[in-house]
């Protein structure tokens, strides 16, 4: 059985230990990631997948999949505890460490203020942040239709992330940061790694790579001396 109420403590705890000011130079930012998670077999399998992006030009550099038993069921609110095992499988087996790294979940936009990205920046003591395609918590007003469309996202005194439309007639994203960035920087590195899509290049990479998504297929049809050399199982 599954010891919720510890592991509700222990967001709180690591919570308490998550920086929310700029621990990173963007002049020192080389390499930006993006990571995703997903779940196969029913759930039994939980893959991570991570994207290195060289900064500012946003060429995929290397890549790696890791697919772990997954070891916790899915709890409303504990997904972080099911996420990072797979995150920090393909983590470890990067040439490459990133300077700051995207994940696709929520950072701080949190009940108890402790996101996957956040969780997963704390474990491994990178900047990151929450790119979320839709929200968990927190309010914001209306947000209008046209790209660039923005507003707070905030619970009650207190400013969680932001709620942007990054493309027309697209949903918006929800960002926020994870560790060791500011609320305002979240959003400007969001920005800086936009091409055109709804989302930012680094876990849109993630993504594709996740799902061999016709992206991903383009790419190695270009590389194909590297498919394979970056896909792993544990």
């Amino acid at each position: 059985m599954v010891d919720t109420k510890a592991l509700r403590a222990e967001q709180l705890q690591r919570a308490s230990e998550v920086i929310l000011h700029d621990d990173i130079a963007s002049g020192a930012v080389r390499f930006i990631a993006g990571a995703d998670v997903g779940f196969e077999q029913q759930g039994a399998i939980t893959r991570a997948a991570i994207a290195v992006l060289r900064y500012p030009s946003l060429e995929l550099v290397e890549y790696h999949i890791a697919r772990v038993v997954t070891s916790l069921p899915y709890i409303p609110g504990l997904l972080s505890f099911r996420e990072y095992p797979a995150l920090l499988a393909a983590w470890d087996k990067l040439q490459q460490r990133p300077d700051l790294v995207f994940v696709d979940g929520q950072g701080i936009a949190h009940p108890r203020r402790l996101g996957v990205a956040s969780h997963f920046g704390l474990l491994v003591d990178v900047p990151t942040i929450g790119v979320a395609k839709s929200r968990l918590c927190g309010h914001f007003q209306p947000l209008g239709n046209d790209n660039g469309a923005l507003q707070p996202l905030v619970e009650g005194n207190e400013q969680l992330g932001w709620v942007w439309r990054s493309k027309a007639r697209c949903n918006p994203l929800f960002i926020s940061p994870g560790h060791r960035v500011s609320v305002g920087s979240a959003l400007e590195w969001v920005q800086h790694c936009m091409a055109g899509y709804r989302l930012p290049e680094p876990t849109r990479w993630a993504d594709a790579i996740a799902s061999n998504r016709a992206q991903f297929q383009r790419w190695i049809g270009k590389n194909p001396d590297l498919l394979g050399k970056h896909r792993d199982m544990i």
